[in-house]
């Protein structure tokens, strides 16, 4: 990255600690974020390890308050807010009224009147003007993304490293997809049991002057910083889609493998198409695969049954540095999707053997 694409790019409140510890920068959603510090494989075995933690300062929050603040919610997305308690936390969708997926998002409860959406980064414009666009109920909308610091303090031992900053009692003892409003090395922070790396730990939303020395805190502690590198692979590993390669605008949660949010006991943008969907079933499907031989899937490869048709496409690979094997998820026809079955995936000219599997590659605890 030259210094001209530099001077263009928001930086974080983080930016000038990723200096101080030589990360490798790279731009992201319009954001400079770091890519890597000490390596990609030491900072993801840190995390299924130990503790290691993100600048994902680059996602999006809104908050919607107001007596129609749940009806929006119901409308916009795809699983049933209504179950929300104050304090917990739903992962869903936004349908985009075509089949498809304008982002998938985070649901906070703050009370039946209040409530927090994040977002990706790269959706924040289209989702905070679809959300706009489909308010009906003139619920209150603020959008607070450039407000917020977020560090994600990932991993199996993240409660430990975090209890002793914190003001609240028994972090260990937080329900997954839970939150609390507390402090860290006494700044006021949304405390969050929440991350995507499959490794369990909790997700900081605090204020910018803030963030600097509670990053330095949890440094200081011993958390191993980390970057992008490793967020993916660990995100890979478990199974979780990624907005922009594994699902998108043409892709249904359905197909998408992501039936579990998508509640039909309510009113909701593409209802019935998605039920039809649910119903019917669909040509493809989204499925997990494992190199059987030596090989790495990459993005934008193709799948290939025995005889030689192609019947797919690779949508995240890598080399799992907790396996020591490639693996992959994509779309392929629901002909040739069914569990156990061996494919190829095409690797320049060569195609490699893998097998078709669940996403999520880890070995279940």
């Amino acid at each position: 990255m030259n210094a001209a694409e530099e001077t263009k790019l928001i930086r974080t409140s983080l930016y000038d600690q990723h200096g101080a510890l030589q990360a490798k920068m790279v731009p992201f959603a319009g954001y400079s974020l770091p890519v890597s510090y000490a390596g990609l494989a030491e900072e993801h075995h840190a995390v299924r390890t130990a503790c290691g933690m993100f600048d994902v300062s680059h996602m999006g929050e809104f908050r919607l308050k107001g007596p129609g603040a749940i009806e929006l919610i119901q409308w916009i997305s795809s699983n049933d807010a209504a179950k929300l308690s104050p304090g917990q936390v739903q992962y869903s969708c936004i349908p985009n009224g075509k089949g498809g997926i304008i982002d998938d998002l985070l649901v906070y409860c703050v009370n039946q009147e209040e409530f927090m959406l994040v977002v990706n980064a790269s959706n924040r414009t289209k989702d905070w003007e679809w959300i706009h666009a489909q308010n009906r109920w003139k619920v209150q909308l603020t959008d607070e993304s450039d407000d917020w610091t977020l560090i994600a303090v990932q991993g199996p031992h993240a409660a430990s490293m975090i209890q002793p900053l914190s003001n609240q009692p028994d972090l260990d003892q937080m329900k997954y997809y839970t939150f609390q409003e507390g402090r860290i090395c006494g700044h006021p922070c949304i405390i969050s049991a929440t991350g995507y790396t499959g490794a369990g730990g909790f997700e900081l939303y605090v204020r910018h002057q803030s963030a600097p020395e509670i990053w330095k805190a949890l440094l200081d502690a011993g958390v191993v910083p980390c970057g992008l590198g490793a967020r993916d692979t660990l995100r890979l590993e478990a199974g979780f889609c990624l907005y922009g390669n594994d699902i998108d605008e043409t892709t249904s949660p359905i197909e998408a493998g992501l039936g579990w949010i998508t509640k039909f006991n309510k009113d909701f943008v593409d209802r019935e198409y998605l039920l039809a969907q649910k119903e019917q079933g669909t040509d493809r499907v989204l499925r997990g695969f494992k190199m059987l031989e030596r090989g790495i899937p990459r993005q934008g490869y193709t799948i290939e049954n025995t005889e030689g048709d192609v019947i797919g496409h690779i949508t995240s690979g890598t080399q799992s540095p907790t396996l020591g094997e490639g693996i992959a998820m994509g779309y392929i026809q629901k002909s040739q999707a069914d569990l156990g079955n061996q494919i190829r995936i095409r690797i320049r000219k060569n195609t490699v053997a893998a097998q078709i599997v669940r996403p999520g590659f880890l070995p279940k605890s």
